[in-house]
């Protein structure tokens, strides 16, 4: 507060004193009035004046408007007051639109100092920050977003401070997200820019910002505003998007495990006319490359890196690139951060690297991507970071790439040239930059032959084969020659660009080609003019713009030492140090080699892969040149320094140590072959351990499968044998399907007793009918009287059935008989009694007496008859009923026994089938058993330790027999 007194007592123009005065005023209303009205009205004018009187409402209003903030909470109008005053005195983008250019530069500071300030204060109390979050929740328009700007200022000004407070309160982060889903694009547009603050910086913000589902909804804001189509709003999104994912191997494998990779490849869809593109949507282009870049950049950890580059292929999106690459009318500036994105992809990924090399430019005949790359790379005419990126390309394409560094190198070797001239290579291209006159194109070329040979010894060799035409008429020359003849001619070739880049490119080419080759380092030392020259080079006391060429002709001096196989006579490594010692001096040798690693060009190219130079001129050194500098200075300088006896002890070393190798590499040749041999064995093993193991499953399944048909065989004998010795007159019933034979004898007992109860009724019916015969009165009555004869030994079955049946229908016959004769008496008895009443007959006493007792015993014996005739019937009745249902039960047993007889022909059939089967298994396992004894055998050749299974297979033959043996006796039975 004294600091901020003292910046505005300073200050020259200052405030009217009515202006101070009015400030005053106010804060005093608003901390002493009692009506909210009058406390809205006073903050309402503290922000008008805010602008213009910023330091003096800062100073005097900032507690007033906090305590406004914490006890006026009720009313959202005073809120949004209050958060945009605060925003005007915090904030200095205000001040700085108003600023007009003639301002000097201090008073930029001290508005800066001011708005710095100012948030210490405010964040000083941490529960302020907390306020300010708990705002961001309200949904009111006119508190959240002034709450959004508030809190996006103070991020600028202190944004360490403020994002720890944020990311100790609870939920704080959370509530931030939720302005990404707000429906007011204002709003929503201006939390992308609140987060952009938020996460600058802080890989633990940036995580849980993540891990809040960030990235899906903003690409789906990317999505909903258009792509790369789209407006700034698409950018705040990127540069969000960038600050998620650099440098936070977190957030990038969670990236890429969202599938969110996949949902950039329509942002890199163009059409066939690429004219006229908008600003923005380069813009918006380049930060979509530099956000893939971001993905699969150098200093990620090679995991991650390797699996985002496979991802983007399988996507598509590299072919896609690879489409911008090829296209017309692509922007400059996004042609080259293209082709940099596509050597980030490409690099150290061989599935990448094969499909890029496939890729053809649209032209007439197809040209391949690589080649068009390269004439733009050597072509002076081309703008300086374009032919940076086509190096960068070529670079990353042959980084890890055997195959492509072969067929680089191919085009360049007599057998593969082309003799008509009509198509261009990548090796003549190559070639025309190395001997181009210009300086850059030279150099260019040389780092990118460089790469062709990186770590590649047959490569190293197979170079030496190519042979140059320099004019006509003149023999042609190694290129090997040529580069040494160019180095020697130094200045006196008219270039254009630097005097140094062409012999720095030239001294790099050849020390990468005769480094780890000494096949190499003979065909140079076998050149007589190279060796004065390079140590008439380093004796040189030159300027120190030709310091970095002495440093790398030491070096190019001291791999020649190194890697000198002391095949040429003149130019052993004795006589070689012997020669540094007399014309150079061993101190002032390591002195020069040591002039590269302290030049201020090796220590930039030493920081990352990718060549980015300010000018053509800084373009000296390569990345990967730095590190074989590093690796071969210390070794050349205990090489120089060594004594012929030491070299002499390192050569039987060197040599012992070759032939070990050739001995050790012989060995792992044979080795290779055998276990080559052994796996496969192994394999043939496994397959056959695994057909083993089926065919023991089958045979088991099919062995249970015999035992259940054995036991079903056995019971269904059992059950045979137990019906043939109780039932000799029904030997086809069985004991199945829940029928037992207790069961039928019991129905045959039933039926035998019913027999004798119908008997019975038979004789009592004889009886009964006798009586009535002899009370008919009706002389026709009496001459029809059927007698029945009884059979003592009737035959059962369906017989007996016929017999009830007969009868059965004969007692309804003469119960109908009966019925009739009764009607019949009782018409008679009605006709007598008529006639009594009617004609009086005299009748003496005696005579009267005997007929009125005639008359009533007829009576009764006629009513004992009709209670007896109703009986009858319903005795009748039940014996229907009860034949019924014996019928019933003997069609039911008759249909058991049939439906017996079909299964035991179906399992008679089923056995013979199962012993058969039974018979192909054993033979088929028979088979399997010679095979796995004759493996066994081979295996035993080969040395590889068999268990001796010859008792199990004993003992499993033995119940094999067995079983057979079993079976035998059965069918016997």
């Amino acid at each position: 507060m004294n600091f901020l007194r003292g910046v505005m007592g300073g200050q020259s123009s200052g405030p009217q004193p009515s202006g101070a005065e009015t400030i005053q005023k106010l804060c005093d209303r608003v901390a002493s009035s009692t009506l909210l009205d009058d406390r809205r009205d006073a903050v309402r004018a503290l922000k008008s004046l805010s602008k213009k009187y910023r330091l003096e409402v800062g100073v005097q209003a900032m507690p007033h408007l906090i305590h406004v903030l914490q006890t006026d909470r009720s009313d959202s109008e005073i809120i949004g007051y209050a958060l945009d005053t605060l925003y005007n005195i915090i904030s200095n983008d205000l001040e700085e639109e108003e600023q007009d250019d003639s301002e000097e530069e201090n008073s930029q500071k001290q508005t800066e100092d001011l708005g710095s300030q100012f948030t210490e204060l405010f964040i000083k109390q941490q529960d302020n920050v907390t306020l300010l979050l708990t705002y961001l929740e309200e949904f009111d328009f006119h508190v959240r977003w002034p709450g959004v700007k508030l809190l996006t200022v103070l991020l600028k000004q202190q944004g360490p401070q403020v994002q720890q407070i944020i990311l100790v309160s609870p939920m704080g982060v959370s509530r931030l997200m939720d302005l990404l889903a707000d429906s007011r694009e204002v709003i929503r547009n201006d939390g992308v820019l609140l987060l952009q603050q938020l996460t600058k910086s802080n890989a633990a913000i940036q995580k849980i910002v993540a891990f809040e589902n960030a990235f899906e909804r903003l690409l789906d804001i990317i999505t909903d505003e258009g792509n790369s189509d789209g407006g700034i709003v698409v950018e705040d999104c990127l540069l969000l998007l960038q600050n998620l994912l650099k440098n936070n191997n977190s957030n990038q494998n969670f990236f890429k495990e969202g599938s969110y990779i996949q949902r950039m490849k329509p942002w890199f869809e163009v059409g066939d006319d690429n004219s006229g593109w908008s600003a923005q949507k380069v813009t918006n282009l380049h930060l979509m490359l530099q956000l893939v870049r971001v993905l699969v950049s150098p200093t990620n950890p090679p995991g991650a890196t390797s699996s985002c580059q496979r991802a983007m292929f399988h996507c598509g999106l590299l072919q896609q690139l690879c489409t911008i690459l090829m296209a017309t009318g692509v922007p400059a500036d996004i042609l080259t951060e293209t082709i940099n994105t596509v050597s980030e992809v490409i690099r150290g990924c061989q599935m990448n690297q094969d499909y890029f090399a496939s890729v053809n430019a649209p032209s007439n005949p197809p040209r391949p991507a690589i080649v068009v790359l390269l004439m733009s790379m050597v072509n002076e005419r081309q703008p300086f970071v374009l032919r940076c990126a086509v190096l960068y390309c070529f670079q990353c394409f042959l980084y890890k790439n055997e195959k492509g560094q072969g067929e680089i190198v191919s085009t360049l070797l007599p057998s593969t040239i082309d003799a008509t001239g009509n198509s261009v290579s990548a090796g003549q291209l190559l070639c025309g930059g190395l001997f181009s006159t210009d300086s850059l194109s030279n150099w260019c070329a040389a780092v990118a032959l460089a790469h062709a040979l990186q770590e590649n010894a047959t490569l190293k060799e197979q170079l030496l084969r190519v042979q140059l035409a320099t004019s006509i008429g003149n023999p042609p020359v190694s290129l090997l020659q040529q580069c040494t003849n160019i180095l020697s001619q130094g200045d006196k070739i008219d270039r254009r660009g630097s005097k140094v880049q062409t012999r720095v490119g030239l001294l790099m080419l050849l020390c990468t080609w005769l480094s780890n080759c000494p096949i190499a380092v003979t065909h140079f030392l076998h050149n007589s003019a190279n060796v004065p020259f390079l140590t008439g080079q380093i004796a040189e006391n030159l300027g120190e713009e030709e310091h970095l060429v002495q440093g790398l002709c030491a070096l190019l001096l001291g791999i020649s030492i190194y890697y000198n196989d002391n095949s040429l006579e003149n130019y052993k490594k004795e006589k070689l140090k012997q020669l540094i010692e007399k014309r150079i001096g061993k101190e002032n040798f390591v002195e020069k080699l040591g002039f590269i690693s302290k030049h201020e060009f090796y220590s930039r190219a030493a920081q990352k892969p990718q060549p980015s130079f300010s000018s053509p001129d800084h373009m000296m050194f390569d990345h990967e040149f730095t590190k074989l500098v590093k690796e071969l200075e210390g070794i050349i300088t205990k090489a120089v320094y060594k004594s012929s006896e030491e070299d002499k002890q390192e050569e039987e070393v060197k040599k012992s140590l070759e032939q070990h190798d050739n001995i050790v590499t012989r060995y792992k040749s044979i080795i290779r072959v055998q276990d080559q041999e052994l796996e496969e064995l192994k394999k043939q093993v496994e397959s056959i351990k695994a057909q083993n193991e089926q065919l023991q499953t089958t045979v088991t399944q099919q062995m249970s499968q015999i035992q259940q048909h054995k036991d079903q065989y056995n019971l269904l004998k059992v059950q045979l044998g137990k019906d043939n010795q109780h039932h000799s007159s029904h030997g086809d019933v069985a004991q199945m399907n829940g029928v037992q034979p207790e069961e039928i004898s019991k129905l045959h007992g039933e039926i035998e007793e019913w027999k004798h109860k119908l008997e019975l009724l038979q004789e009592q019916l004889k009886e009964r009918d006798s009586l009535i015969e002899s009370l008919k009165l009706s002389p026709a009555a009496g001459g029809t009287t059927t007698e029945q004869s009884s059979q003592t030994n009737k035959p059962s079955g369906p017989e007996v059935d016929r017999e009830l049946y007969k009868e059965v229908e004969t007692l309804r016959a003469q119960t109908q008989s009966q019925s009739t004769d009764i009607i019949k008496l009782q018409s008679e008895k009605q006709e007598l009694l008529q006639k009594l009443s009617v004609t009086p007959v005299p009748v003496s006493g005696d005579n009267g007496t005997v007929m009125v007792a005639k008359t009533a015993d007829l009576e009764r014996r006629l009513s004992t008859l009709l209670q007896e005739n109703k009986e009858l019937k319903n005795e009748i009745a039940a014996h229907g009923e009860e034949k019924a249902s014996l019928k019933q039960q003997l069609d039911s047993s008759n249909s058991t026994v049939a439906i017996l007889q079909n299964e035991k022909s179906k399992l008679q059939k089923e056995v013979a089938e199962s012993k058969k089967e039974q018979d192909d298994l054993l033979v088929l396992l028979a088979d399997q058993d010679q095979k796995i004894i004759a493996l066994k055998d081979k295996l035993k050749e080969l040395g590889e330790p068999v268990e001796d299974d010859d008792e199990l297979e004993s003992g499993d033959q033995g119940e094999e027999d067995e079983g057979d043996d079993e079976e035998d006796d059965e069918e016997d039975n």
